[in-house]
């Protein structure tokens, strides 16, 4: 398991364990270290020594122990080519060894006033001059125990080189181009879009076991109440309304991280293990569609929101809603959750957006059924139907399984789900939901349809649509692209074919591309992009096919497309510690980490795409653009962008 991944689990077993004993009046401690290393006579060697103090009754668990299945003491680094040799040397003199009651009277060794001790690390290739690290270690009162406690460390080391690699440069400023063509620079343009997904997702859960049977039966309860009329439409206005606010809420904690870590929405969507994680969660949510099994949230959450809806009149409104929003997790928390999970990498307001369509769709019916009361009796009767949309919304869930276990795939290439692959897997996917809606193959409670309704008809006309368009994806000519759906496959150029005809390689590295420019006398048009970024493959796949795009493109600019999610790792020379224009310390271990950095110090964004026209001294020559789907409208920006390079060299001859 990944170091990085391990520390997860371990400080969610801490915060697990510290909520038990948050009621107690002790307050923890902040442990203030301080880091030292020295140059060890064998090469790549160096030993770091860790020093702090146990205050106020509390005590700091020795390292080189293992209680509760957790070490007292872990090092971790970013770089893989450092490592700890051996276990931690301590200052025996310091250490204390008592019986601890926690652990059932066995011997524990623990500072209770000095804390010292050393570890030797080895580094393979170059010696950076900084290196980053994080330090676990485990304190405790008495009957508190707080374990998985991280400290993210940076240690100067004698003897290590400067990276040459250039971040941050100067004289690039986004904000004040040589010319200003009036472009969008917010990457706020597919908000609405992410709105009617939403939608579009809230109104597939309405139609689902969970949701369905509890329109009418909650419209009826607050309308069917003796009393007033509007009164009963006013708390049927309320109850959806916090079914939409309970939604927009679920997205909160990711605007708190976003300000914390701007980067790190672009880190979850391509982080390897998450990904394989919501593959597997996926996987988990189409099994309990096809009858499996059921997900839902802890039966004690449900009761107690459940408890509450009858205190007043607005709060009590307020847990109806929630209790609604806990028991239909089942049928809910997949689709709301295949919503989110596509749209994470583009920041907080994108996530809250979607949620927000979503909740919107799902609250809206109860308010608009107790207005028109009538309406309820055209709408049909829960049944075998219901049965028929879990199943295929589980083969559905088990199709978007595959893209993320293919995002995993792209950014480590893996060679595992070429694009071929993948769209033949999507293609059998289709042939199993139109067998099933035609009764040829039954899964779980379904039952063979003994006739075939207007909407089944339509269904299966759908989905032997969307099989059979998929087909030319599995074959090397131009029809390949499937431009409806691009982004989602991989890239074109992620092929088993060995030479695809699709597929145009640009250039990688922005000082390879920058000093062709300058022998070309030409622009460069920096692609912020990833292997895991769908909106780039539409851009690609889409517009840059447009015939003005391709031909200013290729005939007028230099084009570098910048990995931000590369997961190979630079060569040990240029591996950094880059402190960031706010003093941050992040380090560069990966191309992807380069890239990441160079587009946040210089272009001030952490989503993909974004495009940016650099003149050949490394000035902007226009503000950046982002996703795009009108090709005429960054065909214009491109041409903008152009005509800025142009004079600016015209005003630099005379």
């Amino acid at each position: 398991m990944p170091a990085r991944l391990r520390f997860a689990i371990i400080c969610f077993l801490s915060l697990a364990l510290t909520s038990i004993t948050a009621g107690q009046d002790s307050i923890a401690p902040v442990h203030n270290w301080t880091i030292g290393s020295k140059k060890l006579p064998e090469k790549g060697k160096y030993e770091l020594t860790f020093q702090t103090s146990a205050v106020d009754g509390w005590y700091v668990y020795a390292p080189n122990q293992v209680l509760l299945d957790v070490k007292t003491s872990e090092l971790s680094f970013a770089d893989s080519s450092i490592s700890q040799q051996g276990d931690f040397i301590l200052d025996e003199s310091l250490v204390k060894e008592e019986p601890s009651s926690i652990f059932e009277n066995t011997r524990i060794k623990i500072f209770r006033g000095d804390v010292k001790w050393r570890a030797v690390i080895s580094i393979e290739g170059t010696v950076p001059a900084k290196i980053q690290g994080t330090l676990l270690y485990t304190y405790g009162k008495e009957d508190e125990f707080y374990p998985a406690t991280v400290y993210t460390f940076t240690a100067s080391l004698e003897g290590g080189v400067v990276a040459a690699s250039r971040i941050h440069i100067p004289s690039i400023d986004v904000n004040h181009p040589l010319v200003d063509c009036g472009d969008n620079i917010s990457a706020s343009s597919g908000y609405f879009t992410i709105f009617l997904l939403g939608l579009l997702g809230g109104l597939i859960a309405l139609l689902t076991p969970c949701v369905f049977p509890m329109i009418p039966l909650t419209v009826s309860f607050f309308t069917g109440k003796q009393g007033e009329r509007s009164k009963g439409v006013r708390n049927a206005f309320l109850y959806g309304f916090f079914i939409f606010l309970i939604y927009v809420l679920i997205t909160l904690p990711f605007h708190i991280a976003g300000k914390t870590n701007p980067a790190i929405f672009n880190n979850i969507s391509t982080n390897v293990w998450l990904n394989i994680l919501f593959f597997i969660i996926f996987v988990v949510f189409a099994f309990s569609f096809f009858g499996g099994f059921e997900i839902t949230l802890p039966a004690a959450l449900a009761n107690t929101a459940g408890s509450k809806s009858g205190i007043g009149k607005i709060g009590g409104i307020f847990f109806m809603a929630l209790t609604l929003a806990i028991v239909s997790f089942s049928c809910t928390g997949p689709i709301l959750g295949t919503l989110l999970a596509g749209v994470v990498n583009r920041g907080a307001w994108p996530l809250t957006v979607g949620a927000a369509g979503f909740g919107l769709a799902l609250g809206l019916p109860f308010a608009l059924f107790a207005l028109f009361p009538r309406w309820l009796q055209s709408i049909p009767r829960s049944g075998g139907w219901m049965t028929d949309v879990k199943v295929v919304l589980g083969f559905v869930e088990l199709g978007l399984a595959l893209k993320f276990l293919a995002n995993a795939d792209n950014v480590m290439q893996w060679n595992i789900l070429k694009r071929e692959v993948l769209i033949a897997s999507w293609t059998l996917i289709g042939l199993a939901i139109v067998l099933y809606l035609f009764g040829a193959i039954r899964i779980s409670h379904s039952t063979k349809p003994k006739h075939f309704s207007l909407v089944r008809i339509i269904f299966i006309a759908f989905f032997s649509i969307v099989t059979i368009y998929l087909v030319p994806g599995l074959t090397n000519t131009k029809w390949a692209k499937l431009s409806l759906i691009s982004g989602f496959p991989p890239p074109l150029c992620y092929s088993l074919y060995e030479n695809p005809v699709n597929c145009d390689r640009p250039l990688l590295d922005y000082e390879q591309a920058l000093q062709l420019a300058r022998e070309k006398n030409k622009p460069v048009l920096v692609d912020f992009t990833g292997w895991a970024c769908v909106n780039c493959r539409r851009m690609e796949e889409n517009v840059w096919t447009d015939a003005n795009v391709d031909k200013l493109m290729k005939e007028e600019f230099i084009l570098v497309s910048l990995y931000v999610d590369e997961r190979t790792k630079l060569p040990s020379g240029s591996r950094t510690l880059y402190t960031t224009r706010d003093g941050a310390e992040e380090s560069i271990i990966t191309v992807g980490d380069k890239w990441t950095a160079f587009q946040l110090e210089n272009f001030g964004a952490t989503s993909q795409p974004q495009y940016a026209i650099i003149s050949t001294d490394e000035k902007a020559l226009v503000k950046t653009k982002f996703y795009t789907p009108d090709a005429t409208e960054f065909a214009g920006w491109l041409q903008c962008g152009l005509d800025a390079f142009r004079n600016n060299k015209r005003v630099a001859n005379k």
